[in-house]
């Protein structure tokens, strides 16, 4: 529970900026309002996925210790706000993310970019994978959720590096959605059997692709994972980082193992959450958390009180 006052503290921060088309002042605010939560949370953490700002931008950097300092050593994997562009033009499944896991549970990613396909729970393992072809992948899914091609829906980053991906997927027979930024969303909302999403394609943020992992640790489906390398510095950090196998596949439980807790806040509404609705006030978020150990989801939302809170300030000071 904990967690979620983290990813409230980012959301209702960035919902501010919301629509104004200042990706960077959404960014910054959701990532200070994120920091200031975290530091109050009786935990000995260090971030190992961060903001994106690194250590010149002061706060949230690899490396940073975070907490009270007190209790459990924990990992730290967040994303204030995943997709600041999606807040600057009001567009849905905007989030802020954030989570926890023991040390070293959580794979280092020396890249930006990672190859993705997701599935949910409930199917032959290995039902997918990333080494085969689109229209092998939605055969072997069709047949084992029992339905045809054409009855599955995949979620797709819109990206001009899909457009190969894309019309294999319509050659094979299946229909898409198409998302402008938010793949956290995308890979969760295809392991939700209420969704109408059968699976996730495509490449995406690496640190995206943790955050997925960790969800699906909680919530179960299917996950592969592939780093992709822009250029020799990038390789060459992943071997110092002591990845020597630069084209493995990772599942989810090996980019996000142990006990792992998961929260996730709606900036904008979107098919996984609603967004942060304000009025004169107070506003309204909606948030789920869930852990591995317990595979226990809850969806909260909370309703917060601007003038109860001022009043409480000024008599507390």
């Amino acid at each position: 529970m904990e967690a979620v006052r983290i990813t409230e503290a980012a959301a209702i921060a960035a919902a501010r900026y919301m629509g104004r088309g200042d990706e960077e002042a959404a960014d910054r605010a959701a990532a200070q309002a994120m920091r200031e939560a975290l530091m109050r949370l009786a935990i000995n953490g260090t971030i190992v996925i961060g903001h994106g700002g690194g250590a010149e931008a002061g706060f949230l950097f690899v490396g940073e210790r975070v907490g009270q300092g007190v209790g459990p050593a924990v990992a730290v994997a967040l994303l204030p706000l995943e997709g600041p562009t999606i807040i600057a033009k009001g567009e849905p499944n905007g989030l802020s993310v954030i989570a926890m896991a023991e040390n070293g549970g959580f794979l280092q990613i020396p890249s930006r970019y990672m190859e993705k396909i997701a599935v949910g729970s409930g199917l032959p393992e290995n039902v997918v994978d990333l080494d085969a072809e689109p229209a092998e992948n939605l055969t072997s899914l069709a047949a084992a959720k029992g339905a045809a091609i054409g009855d599955l829906v995949v979620c797709v980053l819109d990206r001009p590096r899909h457009h190969d991906l894309i019309a294999k997927i319509r050659e094979a027979g299946a229909r898409i959605m198409l998302i402008a930024d938010g793949d956290v969303a995308g890979v969760v909302v295809a392991t939700q059997a209420e969704s109408g999403v059968d699976a996730y394609m495509g490449v995406g943020g690496a640190a995206e692709g943790v955050l997925a992992a960790a969800a699906l640790r909680c919530i179960g489906g299917q996950m592969q994972g592939r780093l992709v390398f822009d250029g020799d510095d990038e390789k060459k950090r992943a071997l110092e980082l002591g990845i020597t196998e630069l084209g493995r596949k990772y599942s989810a439980a090996e980019m996000a193992g142990g006990d792992v807790t998961f929260a996730a806040t709606g900036v904008t509404g979107g098919a996984m959450l609603s967004g942060v609705r304000t009025f004169a006030g107070c506003a309204i978020m909606h948030s789920m958390v869930m852990r591995s150990t317990t595979g226990t989801l809850r969806y909260i939302e909370a309703h917060r009180n601007f003038a109860n809170e001022a009043r409480q300030q000024r008599a507390g000071g």
